[in-house]
């Protein structure tokens, strides 16, 4: 996983409510065949596993990783792997650093950084919208190609 995913201090602790708020959520939608709430591997996350489904035979995997902060700071990294073992990735990030402004996208394929500045909104709901609709994008892309 890309950078460091436990981020620096200045985010604050995990928002263990809006993480709670998010697990339904995603549950609720078709494009996950798993969702779980803070697992022991990701104890500061929501991990979103994609229906494998909606994707070509060569992706063994496609999930999002959330983490929210009591300070609205985020992190929301997608990634998709392989049966070759190469992934592509990209992320949406909140959060004070000094390679971007506070809010930034880490670009696909490998979610360099420095990210390119962004703007995202304020609620979750809607940050989560922005990031689904992009995701939803690259998936029917797949299918147009």
């Amino acid at each position: 996983m890309p950078d460091n995913q436990d981020g620096p201090s200045s985010t604050g602790p995990t928002d263990a409510e809006i993480l709670d708020r998010i697990t339904p959520h995603l549950s609720r939608s078709a494009r996950f065949g798993d969702v779980q709430a803070r697992p022991e591997y990701a104890p500061n996350a929501v991990v979103a596993d994609y229906d494998l489904g909606y994707f070509p035979s060569g992706v063994t995997r496609a999930y999002l990783r959330i983490r929210w902060f009591e300070t609205d700071d985020f992190s929301i990294h997608y990634s998709e792997q392989y049966r070759t073992g190469n992934s592509w990735e990209c992320r949406w990030d909140r959060h004070p650093n000094d390679h971007n402004a506070r809010d930034h996208f880490h670009p696909p394929p490998d979610a360099p950084t420095p990210g390119e500045d962004e703007d995202y909104p304020d609620e979750w709901q809607d940050v989560l919208a922005t990031v689904l609709t992009r995701l939803d994008e690259r998936i029917e892309a797949f299918w147009s190609e």
